[in-house]
């Protein structure tokens, strides 16, 4: 995909209700106050002896760089939100809210946009090292813990 199909992705989910319940369908999720998508995906590492590996991480964060940079160019400089410290506070006990709670399982930080009443964010998602990376975006009304 696009740079510009990400954003008329995102531009959807914007407009879209936000579901009364979780929901997951392929890489699509969301649940109440908060969507996630998947924008794109590189293979998994099943079978990989590391050599693919950081290819397809470069490939996967020039897709994020530029998607990145088009939000910046609409919405202004983002935020950088810093995920790992929520894996600390939910290991203590804390609830941690959707999406946060599935985001700081999978990417150590998103970029993050106000955009009217909703934040807009991007990140790399990975929840396993021999799964794919997946550039992941999401809109929610769920401030940031």
């Amino acid at each position: 995909m696009t740079t510009a199909e990400h954003l008329d992705t995102i531009d959807r989910l914007r407009a879209r209700a936000f579901p009364a319940g979780r929901e997951a369908s392929g890489e699509y999720g969301g649940g109440p106050g908060h969507h996630l998508v998947g924008l794109s995906r590189t293979r998994d590492f099943w079978e990989d002896d590391g050599s693919g590996r950081e290819e397809a991480a470069d490939q996967i964060n020039a897709e994020y760089g530029a998607l990145v940079q088009a939000l910046t160019d609409r919405w202004g400089a983002p935020q950088v939100f810093a995920l790992d410290s929520l894996l600390y506070r939910q290991f203590d006990g804390e609830e941690i809210p959707e999406p946060w709670q599935e985001l700081c399982g999978s990417t150590d930080h998103v970029h993050l946009w106000r955009a009217e009443d909703r934040w807009l964010l991007v990140c790399v998602t990975q929840w396993d090292k021999e799964l794919p990376f997946l550039l992941t975006a999401g809109v929610t009304v769920v401030d940031p813990p």
